[in-house]
């Protein structure tokens, strides 16, 4: 088996035209979906980028225990098992957070990678100097305000050596895909992976892909949005958004180019194809923008899903629901493996029923949804809450666990998937690193809400249902012990976590 897997990352699925999207022409997109399975209720687990990944990779769901770390020594990560079974395994991504502390034990459980640089704030060109003055007069102010040394910094750094098409990192990302199935593609028992951090902020394509989506913005570049509310003025939004559809543009055209190559040599006979995201992005939705900070509305949570199975060629709409963590089995049975005991995801491939997926942020709400309903279950005091970190790779995102921190760690007894071994069981405060970037203190909502996705498809209105409410408990905590979430994740939830327990609803 030959297996092609392209990962974006917030790629909105109800922009793409096969979701029903029209503001954006997605031809191929559209064209993918001709000739793979579409899932209609696809939805992650753990958010956002790594811990996304992670879910991916292990077929686990980690927001309940962990948040944005490295993967851990007893994860079971799907390109290492492919790998030890003889199925290489090749990594292409311009994704820096694989080479930060948080993900640092990631991009090397792959046979071969590669590194495009100059994403986002990825560390790359060393200009020690900088004409800043120079620079920042090119951008709006809020992309310059902080200065050389924050994240925007980098990013308006390696910008100056991205000037060609060709020089754009997920071009590149595609053009060494291209050069892998040059090499490759009549050999057997590999999986490709190919990974942009397209169409992921700042909102940066070649010229031609903006053209369609002009709006006689006449300021400094106004690519790269708050994650916050909604406060700029409208021909601000609308510049943002329209930078976004242009990367969106980007991302299709890309796309395509790698469809030709299927076609071109015959490539749907023999290999499989997957394609996806790792969440979405508002653009103002929900008055909004970007993750993180917000509830886990529909537009962040519920994603694009596209398989071709070589084996088993098939055009049809898949209704059931399933999720990120399903991702990587899905590989496994690809190339006749069975997936580890440990794994919570089933391979997309088989006809395995759920009747409700978990998904969220750690530290903040822990969110159902049945596929008709979703539930939103917050801390009664997010600010007080008990909660812990369970680890043996103290990292963050791209800084150590810091002393403080780990001075008052403890060691716990294994859980049932941690392979016979203990974990620090570290306790999360205000002044821990992750708490106010992607942790408790980031969020600017905070209440438990319900909503009806049939008759409120857009999330504007709450629903009061108690019956409805507490059946969705009752999902919730049940998915909660099946991923073995500790005692105190149920405590600042307010459930109990005994199976027979009545939960109760506020």
């Amino acid at each position: 088996m030959k297996t092609v897997f392209v990962l974006f990352d917030s790629l909105n699925r109800h922009m793409l035209g096969a979701y029903g999207g029209t503001r954006i022409p997605t031809p191929n997109f559209d064209r993918l979906a001709a000739r793979s399975s579409v899932y209609d209720k696809h939805y992650v687990g753990s958010l956002p980028c790594m811990p996304a990944r992670r879910d991916l990779l292990t077929g686990r769901l980690t927001f309940l225990h962990r948040s944005w770390g490295p993967l851990e020594p007893f994860d079971n990560a799907f390109p290492e098992l492919l790998k030890t079974k003889g199925v290489h395994t090749h990594l292409i991504t311009d994704h820096y957070h694989y080479w930060e502390d948080g993900g640092a034990t990631y991009h090397n459980r792959y046979s071969t990678f590669e590194f495009v640089r100059g994403q986002e704030s990825d560390p790359w060109k060393a200009m020690v100097q900088p004409h800043w003055e120079r620079l920042r007069e090119k951008y709006h102010e809020t992309q310059t305000a902080s200065g050389p040394i924050s994240k925007y910094g980098p990013h308006i750094i390696n910008r100056e050596f991205i000037k060609e098409e060709k020089d754009f990192p997920s071009v590149q990302c595609f053009a060494h895909g291209f050069e892998f199935l040059d090499m490759n593609r009549d050999a057997d028992d590999w999986l490709l992976q190919i990974e942009t951090f397209d169409p992921h902020e700042p909102f940066f394509a070649p010229e031609r892909f903006k053209e369609l989506f002009k709006t006689g913005w006449n300021g400094p570049i106004r690519d790269w949005p708050r994650y916050g509310r909604v406060e700029e003025l409208p021909e601000e939004a609308e510049e943002l958004r329209a930078n976004y559809y242009a990367i969106m543009s980007l991302c299709d055209f890309l796309l395509g180019q790698l469809l030709d190559y299927f076609d071109e040599h015959g490539l749907w006979n023999d290999t499989s194809l997957v394609v996806t995201t790792d969440h979405g992005f508002l653009l103002g939705e929900h008055d909004f923008w970007a993750k993180n900070r917000m509830n886990m509305y529909e537009e962040i949570v519920h994603i694009p899903l596209f398989i071709h199975d070589a084996r088993n060629p098939s055009t049809r709409r898949v209704q059931r629901l399933t999720q990120s963590i399903d991702v990587g089995p899905t590989f496994l049975d690809l190339h006749g493996l069975s997936a580890p005991t440990e794994a919570e995801g089933y391979s997309l491939l088989s006809d395995q029923e759920r009747e409700a997926v978990l998904f969220g942020y750690f530290g903040g709400a822990v969110n159902v949804t049945d596929g008709r309903y979703t539930y939103h279950r917050f801390p009664e005091d997010l600010e007080n809450q008990e909660i812990f970190q369970y680890t043996l790779m103290p990292n963050h995102m791209n800084e150590r666990f810091t002393p403080e921190e780990l001075a008052s760690s403890t060691l716990t007894p294994p859980f049932g998937w941690t392979k016979r071994v203990p974990l620090l069981k570290v306790p999360v405060t205000n002044r821990s690193p992750m708490y106010a970037n992607y942790g408790p203190g980031a969020l600017l909502e905070k209440e438990t809400r319900l909503y009806d996705l049939v008759s409120d498809p857009g999330q504007e209105r709450a629903l009061d249902d108690p019956a409805i409410e507490r059946r969705m408990i009752a999902l919730l905590a049940s998915l909660m012990r099946k991923n073995e979430a500790p005692s105190e994740a149920f405590g600042r939830l307010g459930l109990p976590s005994g199976d027979a327990a009545e939960p109760d609803v506020a």
